[in-house]
């Protein structure tokens, strides 16, 4: 099986819950053995590695702040610790407060562009840094509004476009190391953070524009992150990879 990732290290981020949580239960299922990251829901954290283990599989938790550079680090740090080497990285982290142009403020910037940029580029320079002479391979979670922004969303759009860019960047920066970089971008997915809005308007109107007539779940993009992790993603990088049943905003 050419996605048999056995004897492979992930490190995934925000996975406590929701995309990152079906994320790294993927990749162990495929033979990984997980980083699962979290901020603040270390009991999350942990119900995911207990998962994991129920399933045969290996995983350990580990709290950072991803916006600080020694988090981070120890991190990547306690991740060689348990596991001895760093192969995957799927930077899933990230936070969104929508916000009308009068409601925007330096914090709400700041919070948003510190976790979901500078956090990524971070994560991504730690683990490049750690990677095997065999390469690694980065897949950042982005959106669909990172090219179709909403109302509403102006900075949270920002940060993904900035992901985005990123992305195509760093994949022709570190290529000659033999490290692949892509991007993964939902559209609505059916998540912890999503539930309040699954009975709303706004989602019945999203599944009504999507092609496949429905509203994502994080499962739909674990199997995209699952196949961007293995070999038959090999000759794959640079791309961003709208990951919405055919919603293009």
């Amino acid at each position: 099986m050419a996605n048999d990732l056995t004897s492979k290290v992930a490190v995934v981020t925000g996975a406590s819950k929701g995309i990152g949580a079906a994320v790294a239960r993927h990749l162990a299922n495929a033979g990984a053995s997980v980083v699962v990251n979290y901020s603040s829901s270390r009991e999350g954290a942990e119900r995911v590695v207990q998962a994991i283990e129920k399933e045969g599989g290996r995983a350990i938790a580990v709290g950072a702040n991803l916006a600080k550079p020694e988090e981070v680090a120890k991190l990547f740090e306690d991740a060689q610790k348990a596991f001895g080497r760093l192969d995957i990285l799927v930077n899933n982290a990230g936070i969104y407060d929508f916000a009308p142009l009068e409601g925007i403020t330096p914090e709400h910037f700041h919070k948003h562009f510190d976790l979901n940029v500078l956090g990524l580029i971070l994560a991504t320079k730690e683990a490049a840094a750690r990677f095997g002479p065999e390469g690694g391979t980065v897949i950042n979670i982005s959106s669909v509004v990172s090219t179709h922004p909403m109302p509403g969303a102006s900075v949270y759009s920002a940060t993904k476009a900035a992901v985005d860019a990123v992305t195509k960047s760093l994949a022709q920066e570190l290529g000659g190391r033999k490290i692949r970089v892509n991007s993964i971008n939902p559209g609505p997915v059916m998540t912890e953070g999503t539930s309040g809005f699954s009975e709303g308007e706004m989602f019945e109107e999203f599944a009504k524009k999507t092609p496949l007539g429905r509203i994502g779940q994080p499962d739909d993009i674990a199997r995209a992150v699952l196949f961007l992790a293995g070999e038959d993603s090999g000759w794959i990088t640079g791309e961003v990879i709208h990951t919405a049943g055919g919603l293009r905003g």
